[in-house]
């Protein structure tokens, strides 16, 4: 028997071991990468698509802020984006993106394209848990004399917050898929080290290995945003 990090191993084991254990190393640089490139772009697309769905529903016909043409306009604008496939989005964004950070390849570089393709995404989600607010919360918030802007701030998003909080599980566990695909043109993380390492050179225990961790990555979201949200809807009641 022999020790690896403190754990006896048998003899094959070892050998599996000292034959792969850049492996590891590279699992943990990749999952790294993934996780700053999900966590920064999940960021950055509600900073933007948080307010764009706020507009979406506050503009609708009979809402607080009626406004047909903003509405029509900015529905149009995020449907229009939904609907280019990321992975056709990620090239047509190659010249922005290497205008805003130098390069079009690796981690830094994929934020910018993940940001962009999860806005229109986070307000549609955003736009959803606000529609389920009942009309009479808002009605009455009116009738005591709030306006616009107060009927945002203290009912529409406090009343929504635990469903924009599984939104906002919703749209890392999609970002890390989009981040995979961003792996393809060098954007780093679990994508690129399963495509290069894993399917370039057929090595199958890189692609399991990845499958592994991305499998671990989204379930941990999961269960983050579900206890996220179950904590945030008890505060509220």
């Amino acid at each position: 028997m022999n020790e690896v990090l403190g754990i006896a191993l048998p003899a094959w084991a070892l050998s599996f071991w000292q034959a792969n254990s850049w492996l590891a190393e590279a699992l943990a640089v990749a999952t790294w990468e993934t996780i700053y490139m999900v966590l920064i772009s999940t960021l950055g697309s509600y900073i933007f698509g948080l307010p764009i769905g706020i507009i979406l529903v506050a503009t609708e016909p009979g809402h607080i802020l009626e406004n047909k043409k903003v509405n029509q306009i900015l529905g149009s604008i995020v449907n229009v984006t939904r609907s280019i496939p990321f992975i056709i989005f990620l090239i047509l964004l190659i010249p922005f993106t290497r205008w805003v950070v130098g390069t079009y390849i690796g981690t830094i570089a994929s934020i910018v394209p993940l940001t962009l393709a999860a806005i229109p995404f986070v307000a549609r989600l955003v736009e959803s848990s606000l529609k389920e607010i009942q009309w009479g919360l808002i009605e009455a918030a009116l009738s005591m004399g709030a306006n616009a802007w107060q009927v945002i701030c203290k009912v529409l998003v406090p009343e929504a917050l635990p469903s924009i909080c599984l939104g906002v599980a919703i749209t890392a566990i999609n970002l890390v898929g989009y981040s995979a695909m961003a792996g393809i043109v060098g954007g780093g993380g679990l994508g690129t080290l399963a495509y290069y390492q894993g399917y370039q050179r057929y090595n199958s225990l890189v692609m399991w290995s990845t499958v592994v961790v991305l499998i671990i990555l989204v379930q941990g979201m999961q269960m983050l945003g579900d206890i996220l949200s179950a904590r945030v809807a008890k505060k509220r009641r």
